[in-house]
């Protein structure tokens, strides 16, 4: 089988003021960096902002297993078959991790026919966002640790500050650490830790600001911890906003590239949806739906988790409303969701992929569940069934018939994989439908006044199938604060396993009635949400037991290779 490298490799790709000129965006506005990507001057937001908008369509997926959905692969190849049915389409992605890409993962550019180019540079170091994101960060700890050894002016308690430091790969023994050894003279010993540069607040900041202003605000509302005497200590009592946001100056500005087929692609801002709101940026939005006539976004995971957050957090920050959304799913993913099959690092149980037509139906559970979720807020949902060589017509028969018995406006096999924008047409036409035929009435899970817990209780039961919530002491203690420093208003973006509903990564299909265990709440007030941490999840993720990195090296023309 031909490699997605390999594929990528074969492509003749666009001068990237080509791709830009394509869409309307004057040569003025383009940034480049190299040939094939660029960045956009935020001025070109302003010379457009009389335009209409295009339709807006964000894509997910049911609950993520091992053998993959295909949710990014879908989201390119359903703009690119917009484009061949003479759409003007512009796809919007969040730029992937590196922890993921030498990770479990791997990286996050689509495959087969259907990616977005430079592969190699996006999932790498590409226009050093991420590494923008993770000094700016940094800079802030270092403020933190500075103010304390001279003389704390500002009276900081110590056992409240919740502002460690980052790095953008998996890093397990970081988690916990203790800082300031060796004596006075390299500061005050304290414990500490490491998150993954994406569970920064700061890239949540990035992803969520609306101009270049707002993100300079945001930063300086960051909450690091509290006063002795209780008042809560910002990044702007520490002086520090404006080296913040200078470091960031360009890191807000999106990046362009292009697919494989030269459909235009802003890939910017990379929040998890495990851990933050897992979208990509506002202002990558804002300025593809002035050029195109529809703008595909994706939201990471699954709809429980990304779409949830897309709806009741970007949307409300933006203040756009979708037209439509995609629910992704795969024949053996749904096998996955029956619980009846195990998979142990890469090695994948053969029977997955024998025709199981009671382990489909069982695994659909998690379907309807996630086109339920949708449905909530009052947006038109069109399944895509992401095809594989092992899928059978009686299994596709059998998840299209489900998905519309159970609400969907639309269920149709995509094989943009392995046809590119061809395989993508039945969907591209579903969904050009389910805009024009079916109106979106959008609205909000839940209104910002009410109170945190009850906002945490409508999230857990209405999307997860929760019974009920419980709070540790810590928990209870963190959200009295919160609300009676006023954050009590902002809504709720929760931490929890992607693999599952339910907080046990290792329970599938749709559980209900469970006890959602909330440990502990951080005020992300900046980013302009409160985020309460659940189960076991961790803002640090570990390397597994043969990480993708083992596949990755240099080839002797100095080409990466491995790089799935």
């Amino acid at each position: 089988m031909i490699s997605d490298s390999s594929i990528a490799r074969k492509e003749r790709l666009k001068e990237i003021d080509d791709i830009a000129k394509d869409i309307g965006i004057a040569g003025k506005y383009v940034e480049p960096w190299g040939r094939h990507k660029a960045k956009i001057n935020l001025k070109f937001l302003s010379s457009v902002e009389h335009r209409n908008n295009g339709k807006y369509v964000v894509v997910s997926a049911i609950t993520p297993t091992p053998l993959g959905e295909g949710k990014t692969v879908t989201s390119i190849g359903l703009s690119m078959a917009l484009n061949r049915l003479g759409r003007k389409s512009v796809v919007c992605l969040r730029q992937p991790s590196m922890g993921p890409v030498f990770g479990t993962k791997g990286g996050g550019t689509g495959g087969g026919y259907s990616q977005v180019l430079p592969r190699d540079d996006i999932n790498l170091h590409f226009t050093g966002d991420i590494h923008a994101v993770g000094v700016a960060h940094n800079l802030l700890s270092a403020f933190i640790d500075n103010t304390l050894f001279r003389k704390n002016r500002l009276n900081i308690d110590q056992k409240t500050i919740n502002w460690g430091r980052v790095v953008d790969i998996n890093d397990r023994p970081l988690r916990n650490v203790i800082i300031g050894l060796g004596g006075n003279k390299n500061g005050p010993q304290r414990n500490s830790g490491f998150d993954i540069t994406v569970a920064s607040e700061v890239m949540a900041i990035l992803a969520l600001s609306t101009n270049i202003h707002d993100m300079r605000k945001r930063l300086g509302n960051i909450v690091i911890g509290m006063t002795r005497d209780r008042r809560p200590v910002t990044a702007d009592d520490l002086k520090v906003t404006g080296a913040m946001a200078a470091l960031l100056r360009d890191a807000i500005k999106p990046n362009l590239v292009q697919t494989i087929e030269h459909t235009p692609c802003f890939v910017h801002a990379g929040p998890f949806a495990n851990i933050a709101h897992g979208n990509s940026s506002i202002i990558a939005d804002l300025m593809a739906l002035k050029v195109a006539d529809f703008v595909v976004t994706e939201a990471g995971f699954g709809a429980d988790l990304g779409a949830e957050k897309f709806f009741n957090i970007k949307c409300r920050e933006s203040g756009l409303k979708p037209d439509a959304a995609v629910i992704v799913c795969s024949i053996r993913a749904l096998k996955m969701h029956s619980g009846h099959f195990k998979v142990k690092g890469r090695h994948f149980d053969k029977k997955l992929f024998r025709e199981n037509l009671q382990a489909v139906e069982e695994g659909c559970s998690n379907l309807q569940k996630q086109i339920d979720n949708i449905k909530v807020f009052g947006v038109p949902v069109v399944v895509a069934i992401n095809r594989f060589a092992s899928d059978t017509e009686r299994e596709l028969a059998l998840v299209r018939k489900k998905a519309i018995f159970n609400g969907a406006a639309s269920a149709v096999v995509s094989e943009v994989w392995k046809y590119g924008s061809r395989g993508g047409l039945k969907l591209a036409k579903a969904v050009m439908n389910a805009t024009a035929k079916v109106k979106s009435h959008f609205k909000y899970l839940y209104p910002l006044d009410m109170p945190i817990k009850d906002k945490i209780d409508t999230i857990a039961r209405q999307m997860y199938g929760a019974g009920r919530v419980s709070y540790s002491a810590a928990a209870d203690r963190q959200i009295r604060r919160y609300e009676s420093l006023g954050y009590g208003k902002l809504p709720v973006c929760i931490a929890k396993t992607h693999l599952s509903m339910g907080p046990r990564p290792e329970v599938k299909g749709a559980p209900e009635g469970f006890t959602l265990p909330v440990r502990e709440v951080h005020a992300s007030a900046g980013a302009g949400f409160i985020t309460p941490i659940c189960g076991s999840i961790r803002t640090m993720p570990g390397l597994p037991s043969d990480p993708r990195g083992e596949d990755i090296d240099i080839n002797s023309k100095g080409e990466i290779k491995g790089l799935s």
